[in-house]
């Protein structure tokens, strides 16, 4: 299997490791044909972006600790779905992105302009 490239072309930096992120929980934004809601984007979330995904039926506020997953806080950086990210964008309340960590695959659903106007470097 080749290595997984970012939206710049290199290889893909992991995104969190605390809170463990991924979809196959690995630290990174990896993804494959299983990943329906393409978990691409490396976020740097904040309040504004958690509300607004949770008032849009995707609650990343709530631990669910039957499913090992501790809830998240503005700062935190975790692999949000694609589509998830642009509708954020689309309504003025998309946060920050790690380019190193966002998956190449985000590109089919989200321009890389609009990934660029909210880059953050990855030694955040």
């Amino acid at each position: 299997m080749d290595a997984s490239l970012n939206v710049l072309g290199g290889p893909l930096a992991p995104c969190s490791r605390d809170p463990l992120t991924g979809w196959f929980r690995d630290g990174c934004c990896n993804t494959d044909a299983h990943d329906h809601g393409s978990h691409t984007v490396c976020a740097r979330v904040t309040a504004d972006f958690l509300i607004f995904l949770r008032d849009h039926g995707n609650d990343l506020i709530t631990p669910a600790p039957r499913h090992g997953f501790p809830g998240l806080a503005p700062g935190d950086q975790w692999c949000v779905c694609a589509a998830s990210w642009r509708q954020a964008f689309r309504a003025g309340v998309a946060c920050e992105v790690v380019l190193e960590s966002t998956h190449a695959k985000a590109l089919q659903v989200v321009p890389l302009e609009e990934l660029m106007a909210h880059a953050r470097g990855a030694e955040a």
